[in-house]
Parts: structure tokens; sequence; C-alpha cells
């Protein structure tokens, strides 16, 4: 329990803000006890010190909801970025989104040549919440 209360926080901390820790909290509680293949929350651990997240979401609030799994909250501590934790953690993506029969894996970004280093097709355009264009990217698993 205790590292599944630091993984809240983690997440919280980097993608939250004040007001939703308990939207975080719920999210990552219910992903531990559903039988459905997603949401899922990952981490990378070292030394009992979480360095690294990522998520699988049924969607990544934008318009394309007839896509899906989405990659979310993919993030590396800055001590340990240039060391390719974040390929490891796309690559570990990947993985389980195959093992989950899931033929692609979506996200979106506003990062320009981050994905496209790793092999991420540049899809489409979605529309996020609040009316903005948001970059599509994906990739297969096979």
């Amino acid at each position: 329990m205790d590292l599944f209360e630091k993984a809240v926080a983690v997440f919280w901390e980097q993608w939250g803000n004040k007001d939703n820790y308990n939207f975080y909290y719920d999210c990552i509680s219910h992903s531990c006890k559903t039988t459905d293949e997603i949401p899922r929350f990952y981490i990378a651990v070292k030394d009992e010190r979480i360095i690294g997240t990522y998520a699988m979401l049924r969607n990544d609030l934008n318009s394309r909801q007839d896509l899906y799994p989405w990659l979310a909250c993919l993030y590396v501590d800055p001590a340990y970025r240039g060391q390719e934790i974040g390929s490891k953690l796309l690559q570990h993506s990947l993985f389980e989104t195959s093992k989950k029969g899931f033929k692609k894996l979506y996200l979106t970004t506003d990062l320009d040549g981050y994905y496209e280093k790793y092999g991420w097709d540049h899809l489409t355009e979605a529309y996020g919440v609040s009316g903005e264009s948001i970059k599509v990217y994906a990739k297969g698993t096979e």
C-alpha cells in the first residue's frame, strides 16, 4: 500500500492540479481492482523510488473516442533522464498493449520530434475538451 500511495502522488504531482488528487486516487485504485484490460497505471521503480510512469487508458480526454487504448502520463524523473528510461517505458507499453490483444496504441502530445524518433506515426488531429487541436500518434504492436 505504501508504493500505491507513492504512485498516486507521482501521477498527481506530474499531471494533476490542486483540486483533483481524488480523481487520480480513484482512477488508479479502480484500475487495480478491475478485471478489464484497461485502464492500467504502470510505474518504473529503482531502489524503492518511482522513477517513471505511464498509463494505458480507454480515452485520453479527446474527441477521438473511436480510438483506444491510449498511452498517457509518460514521465521520467529528471534525475534519470538521458538513461533511456522513456524508451523502455514506451517499449513496455507496446508489449503490454499487444499482450492485451490490441493491435495499436495511441497517444496525444504537443511535443515535436520525441515520439517520432521511436517510430510513432502522426496519425491525425483530435480536439481536447477545451476545443484545442491536439496531435494524435499511433504505433502498431506487431
